[in-house]
């Protein structure tokens, strides 16, 4: 259960670390209005205030993509590397061996986890890494105008894309497979999941993968769209 209480001389409400919510926050997102990694930057300010966690205790990481660009929007008096396409999970591995006091958060996509960041991911995994490993995924290359990724449903019909030929990677299986110590998946269309699925993974000690389904609104949010928000 969390406590708040009022900020001396102030109508803001504090937690027990005696910070406001306003401390956990980041730079207004750049996004599409009504991206689902907007939700869940969200929902990570609201977790990480109700855990009293401090800012500064926290590290985050991010690779290339839309979801890369996401840690900009929350806690912004935490420290933050943004690492090459698909090669977040080194830069990771390395800070959080250098610093084991600290609690990471990775945020990455379907193309900088699935594709030309899987080897990566994998062996993240299997070290069991003290961090949280978001993947914001949408099925599609956001920032680069909606090419199909490697999670895209086979048949999936994009106007500029035309059909997608492949089988998805499933990313809750492949870190499964890796003999992940968390794994879980949800949809940003369902905030208060996300954010209790959020909480459990900052609380847990090793790796927690979480594979959030998060609409790209601009290229994929087609109704019969297996990440839409339909």
């Amino acid at each position: 259960m969390t406590e708040t209480l009022p900020m001396a001389g102030t109508g803001a409400q504090v937690n027990l670390a005696g910070l406001s919510k306003n401390d956990y926050r980041g730079n207004p997102s750049t996004l599409c209005q009504g991206c689902g990694h907007n939700s869940i930057s969200n929902q990570l300010i609201t977790a990480l205030y109700e855990m009293n966690i401090v800012p500064e205790n926290v590290i985050k990481f991010s690779g290339i993509g839309c979801s890369s660009k996401s840690p900009t929007y929350f806690l912004n008096r935490s420290f933050g590397f943004n690492g090459l396409h698909g090669r977040m999970p080194s830069v990771a591995t390395g800070a959080l061996f250098g610093d084991i006091r600290l609690k990471g958060i990775g945020v990455s996509g379907d193309g900088d986890t699935a594709s030309i960041g899987m080897g990566q991911f994998k062996h993240a995994v299997r070290r069991n890494v003290n961090m949280v490993y978001i993947v914001e995924n949408n099925g599609v290359y956001g920032l680069t105008k909606g090419q199909f990724s490697a999670t895209a449903e086979v048949g999936l019909n994009l106007k500029k894309q035309g059909v997608n030929e492949y089988e998805p990677i499933d990313i809750c299986m492949e870190a499964i497979a890796a003999k992940a110590t968390f794994v879980a998946r949800s949809f940003a269309g369902d905030p208060k999941q996300v954010k209790e699925l959020l909480k459990a993974a900052i609380a847990h000690k090793g790796i927690a993968v979480l594979d959030i389904i998060s609409p790209c609104v601009t290229f994929n949010n087609q109704e019969n769209a297996f990440h839409s928000y339909t």
